[in-house]
């Protein structure tokens, strides 16, 4: 088993997004209206980075233009550790729902990924950035 830390390239996501001003319930609203049905498995290549969406939802950034909104089993990475990094442990270079792992350094707990959804990354920009102009 192959294991993969994103690292704290999370700031190009955040610099890029300012969804980290929002509430966890808006901010997952806003995903989930631009994400696409679920998919079984997704292709790994290394990461560009990350999004905290709230304690059940990642954003996971592979290119500019890829992003994948990961659910998750439960609330149970330690985001309270401020934790820079991710790790996933996919197998054969694919991540799978209901099967792969993710966690935080630190954490001794797990969490199942559920479900794997495309996100619109344009649609997604072009709505987050009207809710920033609307503020």
């Amino acid at each position: 088993m192959k294991t993969v830390i994103v690292a704290g390239l999370m700031v190009l996501g955040l610099a890029s997004c300012a969804t980290y001003n929002l509430n966890d319930g808006e901010r997952l609203a806003l995903y989930q209206a631009h994400a696409g049905a679920p998919v079984l498995r997704i292709d790994y290549r290394t990461p560009i980075g990350w999004t905290r969406v709230d304690d059940q939802h990642v954003a996971l950034d592979m290119r500019p233009s890829e992003r994948w909104l990961l659910t998750l089993s439960g609330p149970c990475l330690r985001w309270d550790s401020g934790a820079q990094a991710l790790v996933l442990e996919p197998i054969g270079g694919m991540v799978l729902s209901k099967f792969d792992l993710v966690r935080t350094p630190g954490s001794g707990v797990s969490c199942r990924i559920e479900e794997i959804r495309p996100i619109d990354v344009q649609g997604f920009r072009v709505a987050e950035q009207a809710l920033i102009d609307k503020r």
